[in-house]
Formats: C-alpha cells, sequence, structure tokens
C-alpha cells in the first residue's frame, strides 16, 4: 500500500513539475511530498527487515502491544471474565488491561450465530473469545482474521459433508470456526484432561491463519513449527516415546493440523506436566506461541 501511494506520488510530482504555470512554491510542496513518500518506504522496509532479524534472534516480535484507543468491555463480560476465566485472573494488572482490550476488539469484529434455536448469550461470547484471546496473547496480530464467524449449536451437530455428528470444526472456505456449546462447556469445566474443544479448534484457526499470513506474528509461528517438526524427524527415540507414553491422545498423529491442536490443549490444560514429559515440545510449542505468561 505504502509503495502504490509513493508511486502515485511521484506520477503527480513528474507531471505537475513540468507545468509552466506551477510556481516555485508549488513545486517545492510536491518535492517535500515525495520525499517524505520514498522515506516512508525506506523505513518501512528497514523496520521489516529489522523486524525478521529480531524475531530470528529473540523469537518474538519487536513490540507486542500498542493501545491508542483503549477499550474496555461491558460490565457483564466483564463479571464473566473475571469469574470464569482462570487465565485472565493469573496475569499482572497491564497484562489483564490489554487482554480486556484484546476481548473487547474480538468480540466486535466477529459475528456470533445461534443456530437450532440458540440464542447466543454474553457468556458464550466471552468464553469463546477469551479462549481465542488467550492462545493468541503473544501475538501482535491477534484477531485471527481467517475466520469472521463463530456459529454455535447447542449440541453436536450434523454435517452433511461427511454425514457424521460434529461437536466443532474450522471452516476457512465460510471464514467460520463452529462450537457445539455443551461441548465447549465440557471440555472448558473440566480444565486438566486435555481435552477442550475451544483451544482444539481454535488451535486449527491459529495454524490455518499463520500459514496463509506474512505479519511478524505467523513468521514466528511458521518457523517455530518447523523447528518442531524437523526435531522430532530427527529423534526417532522421542517420537517412540511419545507414542508409549499415551500423553498426547492417539488422535494427535492423525495429520500435522490435529498433532498441533492436540498438543496446544496439552500445553495449557496441563502445562508443568508436558514440560516434565517433553521439555524440548515444550519449549518449542512456548516458542511459537511466544507463550511466557500466568506461569507459563
Amino acid at each position: 500500500m505504502v509503495f502504490y501511494f509513493a508511486l502515485y506520488l511521484t506520477m503527480i510530482y513528474v507531471q505537475e513539475t513540468q507545468s509552466p504555470e506551477i510556481d516555485t512554491a508549488l513545486k517545492k510542496v510536491f518535492l517535500i511530498i515525495f520525499f517524505v513518500g520514498m522515506a516512508t518506504i525506506v523505513m518501512s522496509r528497514f523496520y521489516v527487515f529489522f523486524e525478521q532479524l529480531y524475531a530470528s534472534k529473540y523469537k518474538k516480535p519487536f513490540f507486542l502491544n500498542l493501545l491508542i484507543f483503549k477499550k474496555e468491555l461491558p460490565k457483564k463480560q466483564l463479571i464473566i471474565l473475571e469469574k470464569e476465566f482462570s487465565f485472565y485472573n493469573k496475569l499482572n494488572k497491564k497484562e489483564k488491561q490489554i487482554f480486556r482490550h484484546r476481548l473487547a476488539v474480538f468480540i466486535k469484529r466477529k459475528e456470533f450465530i445461534g443456530r437450532e434455536g440458540l440464542v447466543v448469550a454474553d457468556e458464550m461470547k466471552t468464553l469463546i473469545s477469551a479462549t481465542a484471546v488467550m492462545l493468541t496473547f503473544g501475538f501482535r496480530n491477534y484477531k485471527i482474521d481467517l475466520i469472521d464467524k463463530v456459529i454455535i449449536y447447542p449440541k453436536a451437530y450434523y454435517s452433511k459433508l461427511n454425514n457424521t455428528y460434529h461437536k466443532g470444526e474450522t471452516n476457512p472456505q465460510l471464514k467460520a470456526i463452529v462450537f457445539s456449546w455443551d461441548n465447549f462447556e465440557e471440555g472448558y469445566h473440566i480444565g486438566d484432561d486435555n481435552l477442550n474443544l475451544g483451544i482444539h479448534e481454535f488451535g486449527h484457526a491459529i495454524h490455518l491463519n499463520a500459514f496463509s499470513s506474512s505479519d511478524i506474528s505467523s513468521l514466528i509461528f511458521k518457523k517455530g513449527f518447523q523447528n518442531l517438526v524437523d526435531y522430532l524427524q530427527n529423534h526417532q527415540g522421542v517420537r517412540e516415546d511419545l507414542i508409549a507414553s499415551k500423553y498426547f491422545r492417539a488422535y494427535a498423529y492423525t495429520n500435522q493440523y490435529e498433532f498441533f491442536a492436540v498438543l496446544l490443549e496439552n500445553f495449557i490444560e496441563t502445562p508443568y506436566q508436558f514440560k516434565a514429559s517433553f521439555p524440548e515440545l515444550y519449549y518449542y510449542m512456548q516458542q511459537m506461541l511466544n507463550f511466557k505468561f500466568a506461569g507459563y
């Protein structure tokens, strides 16, 4: 966008300065605008290059948050967040402020749709969105642009695509993430069984979003995921230990997307066991998510 704007300025400058009627003062104005535009391009390109070097070394963006117009939650949603979402309550004061801002933005940007007669309540919006904000709390671009709709069924729903019942899914073509509310609630309220529908499906959304984006957090995620894959490919013993331990459910070994989503469930729900059992994998997960909050 900056490049095309500067090109537009260049064309105007060339055309106008060749006109014999234009006065000297106006020529100077166009000249200043032209050089400011070119300087902006150079600086933006330099910053992108600099931040990529920084991220390569430190595995995080140069800056994470820039709250210019801070947003707050409605009182009802704030009460739900403080009462129900344990991750939020483990954050420090500054992190809580950022979490509330991000949560308010996320809720506002997504369309929440109830199916089969379900009326979308504040509790549903707050807990589903807080799950997404938690998982992307180490990202600068946290909004998961791959999805713009959150579709909620009251219970497992029948899919004509494969003639079976689903608890949830991520559909990039429809830009939608789908949950059965009773299964979401069950996964949410049982916080240590490594079965969490919200975390699992948002794990898919984050994974797919990162591989279709080029922002700095997506680049860090992709590099971290490749490091994780390379590590497992080069360590057969670790792969064997993973399977033998049965710490990760067998569904993890379906494909790379299910593998990450299952690892993410374990990472969030039983971090101490994860770190003790497979410290290298824990490190790669922490690195690709830039996740160093609330005791993780």
